[in-house]
């Protein structure tokens, strides 16, 4: 190999990831999509709310069934194949969704569109991991997630841009159009490893040098998904994920805007913007854990131990003082509360990976990936049951009592989400040994 060929091969493998990286930024546009044009669309179909609440959640059902079949999808027919096929879907369904002309087309859409955009993260990070080195993973699965933080975000401001400006018709068929360039980008340019264009990995200009190693056999699917159900390490990362992930969306997700209207009294606006604050923490704080992880700590077991001991903590202080707090360090409690639990599930994810040979990737991804979604089914519904079971104030507002202990149970939660870590296996020393 000559040092041209590596040249090209370290350069290339970022255009591939800015592809992957834009094609990441539209999962998380198409998840929030909704809540913007919500109102718009009860209108324009004559529908109610609880129709218009199913068709937002019938994008989580798509996603969450299809997180084992997307591991199992990239280990056999390729990553790059499945992001092709299910991306293109996401784009027609798009387009479905605009030019419906009555809800159950709209259905029809919106289920296209989840399905197509679940096959993204777990391809993606199958092709991280034979583009890029295990030191270099957990970096940029952060930065990935920080994309999708972006997306957040742009599925908020930019989405009401386009919808005052174009109808929200119009903004879902322009999406779908920009979908359709992403799904050319990614049949053209994207390579499932390096050895596709006839170059080497960075692992193996690692290895340059050295003794070869020998090939390793490939592993059938049914065997892949019994030899990751099977790992006693990956318990602990699959049930910190369920916990984790269930405060993640039962608060940040759900709950916590009400928290703020009811226990601080602040109007829908005041709310939002401090709820702002978990895009940012993505944003800001996937990367900084990747680089924490790879080059600073070296480890992903410390990682884990930091940050769900903070998350602990954090909830721990909120239980005890629910109300009261500054706004300032309500914006700073929002904000570390993404970085503690939306951007260490990066980590979580590089665990996940690096547990199992390479070419099981997308299976071990794909069967952790069950948990968060999972958890977020199974705490949305509880944490509104435990705000039920205490009567409402005169104003129709959840009782600041109801709300303590909301927050007790997310407190323990958070505990048994540390308890996990504990148990957790040290997964860099394993790459590097």
């Amino acid at each position: 190999m000559t040092t041209e060929t590596a040249a090209k091969m370290l350069k290339f493998r970022w255009l591939i990831f800015a592809i992957l990286a834009l094609a990441y930024f539209f999962v998380y546009f198409h998840r929030l999509s909704l809540s913007v044009v919500a109102n718009d669309i009860v209108r324009d179909f004559k529908t109610t709310a609880s129709v218009m609440g199913l068709l937002g959640s019938i994008y989580f059902y798509c996603y969450a069934a299809m997180q084992l079949p997307a591991g199992l999808l990239s280990d056999s027919i390729g990553p790059r194949k499945s992001v092709t096929v299910f991306l293109l879907g996401a784009s027609i369904g798009s387009l479905v969704f605009g030019l419906a002309p009555n809800i159950e087309i709209a259905f029809v859409g919106r289920v296209l569109v989840g399905f197509g955009v679940s096959m993204v993260f777990i391809p993606t990070m199958k092709i991280l991991s034979q583009w890029f080195r295990a030191t270099e993973f957990a970096m940029m699965a952060g930065i990935l997630n920080a994309v999708g933080g972006i997306g957040v975000m742009a599925a908020t401001w930019l989405l009401a841009a386009m919808t005052a400006g174009f109808g929200w018709r119009l903004s879902f068929d322009i999406i779908g159009g920009c979908t359709f360039i992403i799904v050319a980008l990614v049949w053209f340019i994207v390579r499932d490893r390096p050895a596709d264009k006839g170059w080497p990995s960075p692992m193996e200009l690692d290895e340059a040098g050295k003794a070869a190693a020998p090939k390793p056999a490939a592993i059938g699917l049914l065997e892949g998904a019994l030899k990751v159900v099977s790992e006693k390490y990956f318990w602990p990362v699959a049930v910190w994920f369920f916990f984790d992930c269930g405060i993640f969306f039962g608060f940040g997700g759900l709950w916590g805007g009400p928290y703020l209207m009811h226990v601080y009294g602040m109007t829908r606006a005041e709310a939002g913007a401090i709820l702002s604050m978990i895009a940012w923490g993505m944003i800001i704080g996937s990367p900084f854990l990747g680089y924490l992880s790879d080059k600073i700590l070296k480890s992903r077991k410390k990682v884990f131990l930091i940050c769900t001991s903070c998350l602990a903590v954090e909830m721990i202080l909120l239980r005890l003082f629910p109300s009261g707090l500054p706004r300032p360090v309500l914006y700073g409690v929002f904000f570390f509360f993404s970085v503690f639990a939306s951007s260490m599930v990066v980590i979580g994810f590089t665990m996940a990976k690096e547990l199992f040979p390479v070419e099981m990737a997308g299976t071990s991804v794909g069967t952790v990936n069950l948990f968060p979604f999972l958890g977020g089914a199974v705490f949305m519904p509880v944490l509104g049951r435990i705000l039920d079971s205490w009567p409402k104030t005169a104003a129709g507002a959840y009782d600041i009592k109801a709300y303590k202990a909301m927050l007790l149970v997310m407190a323990v939660s958070a505990v048994i989400a540390l308890v996990c870590t504990f148990f957790m296996k040290e997964t860099l020393e394993k790459q590097d040994a």
